[in-house]
């Protein structure tokens, strides 16, 4: 049933009635009823490790809109918090590490998480989710790109320069690779048990591969997440699972990005998605990518933006409506349903048989 799903379709480029439309953070604080859910909880963190909680946020939005997909309520950084690395998150601060990692010592102590024991709580939160939606809509399952997770890892915290990541890359290249290698092995090993417990589609979150250069990007981005890309099936007991990989401010690198295992190319709002479109060509499907900010117009405004980005796409197969990053907190939820409004009522990008 899940190859039928106008997302799956969609991302594998084949025809579809309409363009598909889903949104990064679709669950998340500009709901109500997800505060209400977090203050439930207690914390973010109990909120992720509660199966039945992050199963509850994660088709809230489903609820409120016409959406073509849920996708999975959990953190990127769920992986270095099981190798001990002790994550909390501080009111207002975003998360921090009480252990960074920024010695050879510190990377030969981390360890390898059993996605079934040390995540089981992200795996049970899947299986719920499928058993809750049915057929109703497919399940995105997602990681953070390597890089992404690494400068978490070894800033300790949230950053704004990145100054000591970026210190290890050129004074000790090697140390990095040594911390990149192993976290794209548990970030492959990660993905690997989301398929099997049951998400349809997975997708690697790169929200800082943009801030690296020309040079860099490749050896030290993109390089690790095709790692990930070409440890995963295509396709798990006789189903496509399709592989989108999303650089925030990775529109340079748009051609290479096109070049890996995946079936699709996740584009920011810093470029018009006819440009992206003309550039990668028929090799894979774009996923975007209107301003988040575009939402804090009036509904009518955002209509008028949403349906832009469907026209500049244009014709024919492989679009799959989206923000060009998360959605903000403060985002009117009057502004979202224009958005997905527009694209469920709109037919003329379609490409049907």
């Amino acid at each position: 049933m899940s190859d039928q799903f106008r997302l799956i379709k969609a991302l594998l480029r084949e025809p579809v009635d309409r363009t598909p439309i889903w949104f990064m953070r679709q669950a998340g604080r500009y709901l109500p009823e997800y505060r209400e859910t977090r203050e439930k909880a207690g914390s973010f963190m109990q909120l992720c490790q509660t199966p039945e909680l992050a199963c509850e946020v994660t088709l809230q939005p489903l609820e409120r809109y016409p959406l073509d997909a849920a996708i999975l309520f959990s953190d990127i950084l769920t992986i270095p918090d099981a190798m001990g690395l002790g994550l909390s998150f501080a009111q207002g601060e975003g998360p921090q590490f009480a252990k960074p990692v920024r010695t050879a010592a510190d990377i030969k102590n981390l360890s390898l998480p059993d996605p079934n024991d040390d995540l089981r709580y992200v795996m049970d939160a899947i299986r719920l989710i499928k058993q809750s939606l049915g057929n109703r809509a497919p399940l995105i399952g997602f990681a953070g790109s390597p890089w992404t997770v690494a400068t978490y890892m070894v800033e300790g915290k949230s950053s704004k320069q990145f100054n000591t990541i970026r210190a290890m890359m050129y004074r000790e290249p090697q140390l990095l690779h040594q911390l990149l290698k192993h976290v794209a092995k548990a970030t492959a090993q990660y993905l690997q048990a989301q398929i099997e417990a049951g998400v349809d589609v997975v997708m690697l979150f790169d929200s800082w591969g943009g801030m690296l250069g020309a040079k860099t990007y490749g050896e030290f981005s993109l390089d690790y997440m095709q790692a990930v890309l070409k440890a995963l099936p295509s396709s798990y007991e006789g189903h496509r699972i399709p592989k989108i990989l999303f650089t925030k401010g990775g529109n340079a690198w748009l051609e290479a990005i096109a070049q890996t295992d995946c079936d699709a190319v996740g584009i920011d709002w810093g470029i018009n998605i006819a440009d992206a479109k003309r550039r990668i060509g028929a090799k894979k499907a774009l996923q975007g990518n209107l301003d988040p900010a575009a939402l804090y117009a009036t509904p009518e405004r955002v209509s008028a933006l949403t349906q832009a980005v469907l026209d500049d796409f244009g014709d024919g197969p492989g679009h799959v409506f989206n923000l060009g990053h998360g959605i903000y907190p403060d985002t009117d939820p009057e502004a979202v349903a224009a958005m997905v409004e527009t694209v469920v009522k709109s037919k003329e990008n379609s490409f049907s048989l």
